[in-house]
């Protein structure tokens, strides 16, 4: 082995229900993927799917506490469905995509919602707005052979107790086949990355002691609090 600079860093391993883990890789975010998310946002729901990136270290573990992040006073939950990829492939068939789904989980997008204005308004990524330490609270995840492939069924969360958002996960306007296609055709999925699908409406600001409590019908929770 090579003389290492430093050590390796830890992998990020997703619990899954029923045993074992999921060693993450790489973690793909939809963005605008329910209608009226996208009408509350003011954008076009008519425009096909566009992505962005998290770091696989920003994922935290279900239940554990999120600190809230610096250079930011507009913290945002989404909650959304996630797709864990467990065989690779590239330019996918949508008839073949489900195919490479190993598992699915409850995740929540966090959201530096003022950075994201400022990125949006000057034409600039969204790294500082998306893809920050701990933005990515996932819940355990739920195999494919345990549940098969959720079409529908109720997305939502709630902060201290108050139902914030509510969704169904019919109302995607694309599909879970249809994202892993048209993600396939830009990148190669390998086994390990995470695919979060969108929110649905109902998006606002958390402050330091909120309890975000995230559920998805047939899958599961996921929960944080805001330290």
């Amino acid at each position: 082995m090579a003389d290492l600079a430093f050590p390796v860093p830890e992998p990020v391993l997703v619990p899954v229900r029923g045993g074992g883990f999921f060693p993450v890789r790489r973690i793909y975010c939809v963005g605008r993927n329910y209608a009226e998310h996208i009408r509350e946002m003011g954008n076009d729901e008519r425009e096909p799917p566009f992505f962005f990136d998290k770091p696989a270290d920003a994922v935290l573990i279900d239940g554990a506490p999120m600190s809230y992040p610096p250079e930011t006073a507009d913290l945002h939950h989404e909650i959304e469905l996630v797709v864990a990829i467990g065989r690779d492939g590239s330019d996918i068939a949508v008839g073949d995509a489900l195919d490479h789904v190993f598992a699915y989980g409850a995740g929540l997008d966090m959201t530096r919602r003022d950075l994201q204005a400022v990125a949006k308004k000057a034409g600039r990524p969204w790294t500082f707005a998306k893809g920050f330490d701990q933005s990515a609270p996932l819940g355990v995840l739920v195999r494919v052979d345990e549940i098969g492939h959720p079409q529908a069924g109720a997305i939502t969360l709630a902060v201290n107790g108050a139902e914030r958002q509510r969704g169904d996960l019919a109302d995607q306007i694309w599909s879970v086949p249809e994202t892993i296609a048209y993600l396939s055709r830009y990148v190669a999925l390998r086994a390990g990355d995470l695919i979060m699908t969108g929110t649905p409406a109902g998006v606002g600001a958390v402050v330091r002691g909120d309890v975000l409590e995230g559920h998805i019908a047939g899958i599961g929770p996921v929960s944080t609090v805001i330290v």
